[in-house]
């Protein structure tokens, strides 16, 4: 169940990563600047965090297995469509279609381990997925790289929509239906709604999302800024820049291993507040090589320092999210925190990209700033919160 869970989450950064060595040649091929490009990347995730407030409550009153299967079919037509757009305006747009299908992935497959888990079987569940989850980053871009050898970008969006094919099929065959209808919402408007509202009002739930949300924000900056900035600024080749990416990823793997392994034995405030520190160290070493002029050996230990934080915050915070509501609310809280995780990737991009990608200090100032926002969040914002999870 958990490599199935896993795959069927990885679809939303497999359609990211996937491509990511193809942005200057995309950026290229449709005569469009960096920063025109990388709005393919934010249309994606916009989508992906929007489309998980529509799925999420839907699936509390209908349960996770229909609304799936809908979206990964629908995300394969979509991903054809997108191999045969000819301008940048149509490639975002599809884009941004391609993330709310996608969403059906990522926000169910969280509801699906809540239904199943609670606490540190929760920790220790989320903690698996990232091992599966993790090695999409790791893979995605080398795997891009060298499909780009043999076919222009186009062709990666086929490669994408063959991926969800054989992901509907399993769910098909393999996922069970996980809510009962004993637990579902009415199906009237008001009631699918209504959890949406009744989550937001929850303290203990929006302290760790908001947490999470800084420091996805600084991962996201870095996967969609970094390709340009280290192909550009150091000289990378898709090749080179694609290693460098699946090393940092080692790290985030690593560290959500480390976290499930010491969940049960250490509070999970306690891990999550070590991810945030590690974040800020990072977004502070990363703004010092910038500014310094200290080179690309400093620049990958703090890209590496990130990614371990984040490895730590996303399933402790996910867990603490999670827990604090009840199985029939779990969809729309798993929408909720996919929207914070997903928006915050989609804006952080462009505000670096708007100031240029010959130079490495716009994507450190953004990675350094949401790294102290994160450790301030987690400082007032979990302080007097629940401490049930932990």
């Amino acid at each position: 169940m958990s490599v199935l869970l896993g795959a069927l989450t990885s679809i939303g950064p497999l359609a990211i990563d996937l491509y990511l060595p193809a942005l200057p040649r995309l950026a290229a091929d449709l005569g469009v600047s960096a920063s025109a490009a990388q709005l393919s990347l934010t249309a994606f995730m916009v989508g992906l965090g929007a489309g998980q407030v529509v799925v999420g409550p839907l699936s509390d009153a209908f349960g996770r297995r229909r609304p799936l299967l809908i979206g990964f079919a629908a995300f394969c037509a979509v991903s054809v469509l997108c191999a045969t757009a000819p301008s940048i305006e149509f490639l975002v747009a599809l884009r941004l279609l391609q993330g709310l299908t996608a969403a059906t992935g990522v926000a169910l497959t969280k509801a699906v381990v809540r239904d199943l888990y609670g606490g540190t079987e929760a920790a220790r569940f989320f903690s698996m997925l990232m091992l599966v989850t993790g090695l999409v980053p790791l893979l995605a871009p080398l795997l891009g790289a060298e499909l780009l050898r043999v076919t222009p970008w186009p062709g990666l969006f086929g490669v994408l929509a063959g991926a969800g094919g054989l992901l509907w099929l399993a769910a098909l065959l393999a996922l069970p239906e996980t809510h009962p209808r004993h637990l579902r919402t009415g199906s009237a408007p008001g009631a699918v709604l209504r959890p949406l509202a009744r989550v937001l009002g929850h303290r203990a739930f929006l302290a760790p999302t908001l947490t999470a949300a800084f420091a996805s924000g600084a991962m996201f900056c870095y996967v969609s800024t970094g390709s340009f900035v280290l192909q550009e600024v150091y000289a990378l080749s898709p090749q080179g820049f694609s290693l460098l990416f699946g090393v940092n990823s080692i790290g985030m793997i690593a560290c959500g291993q480390l976290a499930g392994r010491l969940a049960g034995r250490v509070s999970m405030h306690r891990l999550l507040a070590a991810g945030l520190t590690l974040s800020g160290a990072a977004g502070a070493l990363l703004l010092t090589a910038a500014l310094a002029g200290l080179g690309l050996p400093v620049v990958t230990a703090a890209l590496f320092l990130m990614t371990s934080g984040t490895g730590l915050v996303y399933p402790m915070a996910l867990t603490i999210a999670m827990s604090s509501q009840p199985s029939s609310r779990a969809g729309s809280a798993s929408s909720l925190f996919g929207l914070a995780q997903w928006t915050a990737g989609g804006i952080t991009g462009p505000v670096a990209g708007a100031f240029g990608t010959g130079s490495l200090t716009p994507l450190a100032a953004v990675v350094a700033v949401l790294g102290l926002a994160g450790c301030l969040a987690g400082t007032l914002l979990m302080r007097g919160g629940n401490r049930a999870g932990g």
